[in-house]
């Protein structure tokens, strides 16, 4: 791989600017791979909430836990919530949601997709690599009083 400017530049690049664009590359990477099987992102986020929850799960426990993911709002949620029962992917039972059993198969497709996508993401990229660079960003985003989602 070539890199955009060399080592003594790139200690001079804005992070702002990197921090953007990586977010921009994988968020559309991942969008646009979990389209080709009718799933926006949030969607993903419900049914992956949902899977492996026999009993269901209550539907605002589940917004309230995603509402604040890439600043999608429970009103957004709550459409994408309905959007997938009318889809047959979940049923709503007195305020619990339940994945259907095609629910669970889109969720089994999409998560061995996330599996490929991530490998992609990360190629050529060893894991004590990855993680100092999450522990420089979680750093800088404490310098600055930023928050940070612990998943």
């Amino acid at each position: 791989m070539e890199y955009s400017h060399p080592d003594a530049e790139l200690a001079g690049q804005p992070i702002g600017y990197w921090a953007w664009a990586a977010h921009t590359a994988a968020v559309t990477h991942i969008r646009a791979g979990l389209a080709r099987h009718g799933l926006g992102q949030p969607q993903w986020w419900v049914l992956n909430q949902l899977a492996g929850h026999a009993d269901g799960r209550d539907r605002a426990e589940v917004t309230d836990m995603l509402k604040g993911y890439l600043d999608v709002g429970a009103e957004a949620l709550a459409a994408d919530i309905d959007a997938l029962r009318d889809r047959g992917l979940l049923t709503l039972d007195g305020g619990r949601l339940h994945i259907t059993g095609e629910g669970a198969e889109v969720h089994a497709r999409c998560a061995a997709l996330q599996k490929e996508m991530r490998a992609t993401l990360h190629d050529g990229i060893g894991d004590e690599e990855y993680v100092r660079t999450l522990k420089v960003l979680q750093r800088m985003i404490h310098n600055v009083g930023g928050k940070m989602w612990h998943h």
